[in-house]
């Protein structure tokens, strides 16, 4: 992936991206102040104070890639320009670097899940956290875009819109259940990729048809019914998870079928956990899919949407501490946690067998010959 990543410098498609300051302001070039936040993002830095005194000890090293005809900026600067940027023009300048360095795979799974950023809200101004929907590709582990949700609407407009721009053209695309809707089962389809959506109770009579099949589908054992099974064991520190998955391609029984967009399949995946000292405990739930068949799939499909959790939003919470982010005036809460995938993405890009994300993180503050690698390809 290092090599990958090193092909197509993000430096190239910033560089892209319109200046939004008045003319009077740019006293600093645009690539300098978004190149430096990367860097002092990946060297630990979490503030515009953080990243300017970064700067002022690391400018003759930044010279070597970075113009800086007047030195390093001050910390306002880079708050006023994360403020203005638009996060959609810098959304698709991301996008255009994932694009060039993501090894597309057939049958990828594509989790989007959404996130709150918690601290983002303005109790002055009466403003709520924002929400951010974010696009994974789960074979080569990197974040491909993310979209904001409006403070007036929630993650069904916001999904489209992030769908638009992605290329998921024989992927599979997963989203909980939230994101179970009709118009976004049929953008998938129009996108040539395939779905596997969960179903909770935000969608009642899908829901309830799903269960009743199921339940009685197993007191009958699912006699004379076209059906896939396939179980995990999972053993970890006296606990045991089994969970048996359920793919059903028999859906002449399901009255709403005809709504949703070349809808091929149910899914059950009973969950069953056993821990020293405590009650064994069952969980299920209930999945409608565009695949056909191949149980495997699907069961790598779902346990990819739940390692998000892991893999994306954990690692930002605890190595990048986003959830203690207090920005929040204009665009500068999503800009900034969009330069925080980035970080993620460059060091999963140098990241070998053994290492982990704040490991490599820590070194990058020791050691800028990290940085030059991961940012720079040098």
């Amino acid at each position: 992936m290092a090599r990958t990543i090193a092909k197509s410098l993000l430096i190239t498609h910033l560089s892209i991206l319109p200046d939004p300051r008045m003319e009077i302001n740019r006293k600093h070039l645009l690539i300098d102040i978004l190149m430096i936040t990367v860097c002092a993002v990946l060297a630990g830095a979490h503030g515009w104070e953080d990243i300017e005194n970064w700067g002022i000890e690391k400018e003759k090293w930044l010279r070597k890639f970075l113009k800086l005809p007047f030195g390093i900026p001050c910390h306002d600067v880079f708050r006023d320009l994360f403020m203005r940027l638009h996060p959609e023009e810098f959304g698709k300048a991301f996008l255009s670097w994932m694009s060039s360095v993501r090894k597309r795979t057939k049958g990828e799974i594509i989790p989007l899940d959404g996130k709150t950023m918690r601290r983002s809200f303005d109790r002055a101004s009466g403003k709520t956290p924002f929400h951010l929907v974010s696009a994974w590709a789960s074979d080569n582990g990197l974040v491909l875009g993310q979209m904001a949700v409006d403070g007036k609407s929630n993650e069904i407009t916001a999904i489209p819109r992030l769908l638009e721009l992605l290329d998921i053209n024989d992927c599979i695309v997963t989203i909980d259940a939230m994101g179970c809707q009709t118009e976004i089962a049929k953008k998938i389809v129009d996108l040539n990729g395939d779905y596997v959506l969960a179903v909770k109770d935000n969608q009642p009579k899908l829901h309830e048809e799903l269960k009743d099949f199921f339940d009685f589908a197993e007191k009958a054992k699912f006699a004379d019914l076209k059906y896939e099974v396939f179980q995990t064991v999972e053993k970890d520190h006296g606990r045991i998870e089994t969970r048996t998955y359920y793919l059903v391609a028999d859906l002449d029984w399901l009255s709403v079928r005809s709504k949703w967009a070349n809808l091929n399949s149910v899914g059950m995946v009973v969950s069953n956990r056993q821990e020293r000292g405590k009650p064994a405990t069952e969980e299920r739930r209930y999945y409608i899919n565009t695949i056909e068949k191949g149980v495997r799939r699907f069961a790598k499909a779902v346990r990819s949407h739940w390692h998000v959790e892991n893999k994306l939003h954990w690692t930002l919470d605890v190595t990048f501490n986003e959830d203690q982010s207090r920005k929040r005036k204009d665009h500068s809460a999503v800009n900034f946690a969009l330069v925080l995938k980035a970080a993620l993405n460059l060091l999963r890009g140098i990241q070998a067998k053994g290492d982990s994300i704040r490991s490599l993180r820590l070194r990058a503050g020791w050691n800028t010959e990290v940085i030059e690698k991961a940012v720079f390809g040098a």
